[in-house]
């Protein structure tokens, strides 16, 4: 991840910032481990969209990018009302599938909170139900600036 005070350079990653809220924590006062999935997947759809790709419209198109492969790393915790920051990047296009690696870190001490890295196949919808494709040639453009 760049540091956050380095400058941005346009394309290279996405930062998709959020308020954790009391219902997304355990008893134990931190954010429970499925809320990480659903930050991440906040920033990787942020990351389409400044790219000119709303994942509705690829859904509209007949496509989808389902969830094939997904690890996570936690660093330290994160609690009620922290601002976090998920910084986003591609790091790899394959054939059908992206992967996407996103870092959240707590703003006000640079704590590393997590490293969250997923792997979407892509699909098309078929009459005879989801069929493994290639990814379109506009995402995959899109997806590689």
């Amino acid at each position: 991840m760049l540091p956050m005070s380095a400058p941005r350079h346009e394309g290279q990653s996405h930062q998709h910032t959020l308020r954790v809220r009391y219902g997304e924590t355990d008893q134990m006062g931190v954010v429970h481990h499925a809320n990480y999935l659903l930050y991440v997947e906040e920033s990787r759809t942020g990351l389409m969209a400044a790219r000119g790709y709303s994942y509705a419209e690829l859904e509209r198109r007949g496509w989808a990018l389902p969830v094939r492969k997904c690890e996570l790393r936690f660093r330290t915790p994160a609690h009620y009302e922290d601002d976090l920051v998920v910084e986003t990047r591609v790091t790899k296009l394959g054939a059908a599938s992206v992967v996407f690696a996103s870092e959240i870190r707590r703003p006000k001490d640079q704590a590393w909170i997590a490293s969250v890295t997923v792997e979407l196949a892509c699909v098309r919808k078929a009459a005879s139900g989801l069929e493994l494709c290639p990814l379109p040639e506009d995402l995959r453009t899109g997806l590689s600036a």
